[in-house]
Order: structure tokens, then sequence, then C-alpha cells
């Protein structure tokens, strides 16, 4: 297939991009390259691709195909997701089979800061998306949703047949309006969408606002690490492969309309449309503190602790039931926990040199 995959400098999409490739498939990967977090490891995800004309951050030029040098199926376009005439003339040229769309404003504590970045990025942009689908005959799309979309709902493990009607921050907003955007194109263009709603992804090459990406840093720099919830906290930790893992089987695997779907008793997660919602995540809850233990035991040494009450738009658990997933697509999640931090913490020595 000939797939898009948008947010290819970022920390899935980049993965699954070589993944796609490794397996025979054309992929036009697409990213804006913002400063949300240090460029350098955005740059360094596009170079292990082949994208090497990346010397001088931001100097990447927008809309400008730019082919790999070493993966001779690969080209990425540096692109902001709210240009509309730009991304329908890249859908009129490609014609595409397929798209993943990870790209995104990330960041939910960031989102009390910037509110306007998610409007933009994630519901304008997402719309970009949906209308360039309907006009140029792609009929299988994906999507990256969150587990933030589950908001104050404090029933666990979390259900893709459960309220998601109350968001405690804009970022899970977008998410959820993302999830509803993509329902209406669904039963009006039959257009396939599948959304998954990501459970705290980490590995190599993840992002820097990251808890293992923070933790690791101030660990190895001999400084205090900044403790949440005064440690009491729960997240559903999924290693990036086993992500992964699920896009490839969701990508091969379109959504289809639920003939059992009831509209007198409508279950969320899915519809008498082509549109499916999942939860992707390990579905093994680990403690925050234990999981800071794994970070201490991989590189060595004890880390200091500085312990905070939890943060505005923080959720104290996250605990993803994929019983639908393993259903539909036979996905079981296999990374244990600290495989997947001494892993991370292998790739942040060799890559920061520390």
């Amino acid at each position: 297939m000939k797939i898009l995959v948008t947010g290819t400098a970022g920390f899935i999409g980049s993965h699954l991009a070589k993944r796609l490739l490794a397996r025979g498939d054309e992929v036009v990967g697409l990213d804006s390259i913002n400063d949300y977090y240090d460029p350098r490891v955005k740059f360094g995800r596009l170079e292990r691709a082949g994208v090497t004309d990346t010397d001088i951050p931001f100097d990447l030029p927008f809309n400008e195909m730019l082919q790999s040098t070493s993966l001779p199926a690969y080209r990425f376009i540096r692109m902001q997701l709210e240009d509309a005439e730009a991304m329908q003339a890249l859908f009129k040229a490609e014609r595409f089979d397929a798209v993943c769309h990870l790209a995104a404003q990330a960041g939910v504590r960031y989102s009390l800061e910037n509110p306007r970045a998610y409007i933009d990025a994630n519901i304008v942009g997402f719309l970009n998306i949906l209308e360039s689908c309907r006009h140029h005959g792609v009929d299988n799309l994906c999507y990256a949703s969150s587990s933030s979309v589950y908001g104050l709902n404090e029933s666990l493990p979390f259900s893709t047949s459960d309220s998601v009607d109350h968001p405690i921050s804009l970022y899970a907003a977008s998410k959820k309006s993302n999830e509803l955007m993509a329902h209406t194109y669904s039963h009006l263009f039959g257009i396939r969408t599948t959304g998954l709603r990501f459970f705290t992804v980490y590995g190599p090459w993840g992002r820097p606002d990251m808890a293992l990406f923070l933790f690791t840093k101030a660990a190895l720099a001999g400084e205090p690490i900044k403790v949440f919830n005064n440690g009491e906290m729960l997240r559903d930790f999924t290693y990036i492969d086993d992500i992964v893992e699920g896009l490839v089987r969701v990508i091969d695997n379109p959504a289809s309309g639920n003939n059992k779907w009831d509209a007198k008793r409508p279950e969320p997660g899915s519809s008498s449309a082509p549109f499916k919602i999942y939860n992707i995540g390990n579905n093994n809850p680990v403690k925050l503190m234990d999981f800071i233990e794994a970070i201490e035991k991989a590189i060595g040494k004890p880390i200091e602790k500085i312990m905070l009450p939890l943060q505005a738009g923080d959720v104290p658990s996250t605990f993803a039931n994929v019983d639908d997933l393993v259903e539909d697509l036979d996905y079981r999640p296999a990374t244990p926990v600290q495989q997947g931090i001494d892993n991370f913490v292998v790739w942040y020595r060799d890559f920061f040199k520390v």
C-alpha cells in the first residue's frame, strides 16, 4: 500500500513508518516539526529514516517533498496540518491507499498554557485530514486518540463502552472531538475510521516531555525528579513496539459497520457506520514508584525524589480494557516494563552520549 503517516518526526509515527517500510509498503511521512520539545530528537528520528537535509533546525522548507537517502520507498514532507490547500494538493497528487494520522499537538499540561495550539492542530488539522480523505478517495483512516478522554471517569479498567463526556484538559477534549468528527465522516461519506486511545507509550526515541525521558535525564545528571500526586499514580505503560503492532493490525483491518449496533441503546465504541474505537494499552497498570524503581535499576543508582501534589489536568490512574482489540485483531502486548525501560536507557545514553 501507499500510506500517509502523519507525525513521522514524532515518537510513534517514526517507529510506525520504519515498520511499514520494512514490510514493503510505500510511505509518505508528514510533520510540521514544531518546537514543542527538543528538535534534536525530532531531527534524529528523521535522520535514522534517511531524511538527512536537517542540519539546521527549522531551515527545512514547508511543502517540499524530500526523498530518503537510505529508504527508496520513503519520502517526507514538512507541512502544517492547518494548511488546507497544501493538504488537499498532497492527497490529490499521491492518491493514498490508507492514512494513519498521528500528528497532533500533544501534552496535557501544555494545553493549560497554549490552548489555541490544540484547536489549530488537533481540530482544524483533523478536519483537513478528513476532508482530504473525503475528496480524494481514501476510505481507510486510523488516527491517534488518547486515554486522556476518560477524564473524570474512575471506573477501571477504562472501556470503550464507558462515557467520555467529562474531559479535564483541552487536549483530552480535542481528542474526544476527533472521535466525534471521525464518526460523522464515517456515517456521511463511508470513510472507514478507527481511533486508537493510546495509554502512556514509552520506549527508545520517546518524547522528552514524558516521565521516562524526564526521569532518566535528571537521574543521569544527578538531579532530583518531580513525582506528582506523591507517587500515588497508576499508569498502563505500553512499549512502543506493542503500540506499532496494534497500529499495523488496524491499518490492515479497517473498520466496518457493526451489524449488531442498536440505535436505541447506542454503544459508543462502534456504530452502524464503518467506525471503531479501540483502547491500546498494556492492560497491566504499573505503580509510578515501581516504574521509577525500574529506571533506578536500569541506570544503576538511586534517584532523588521531590514529592508533589497532583497537577491540574492529570488523572491518578489509567488502565486499559483491550478486550475488543484482542478479540478483533488478536492483539496482545508482550513487552515487560523492565525490558522496555532498559531499552530506552541504552538508547538515551547512546543518543546523548552520557
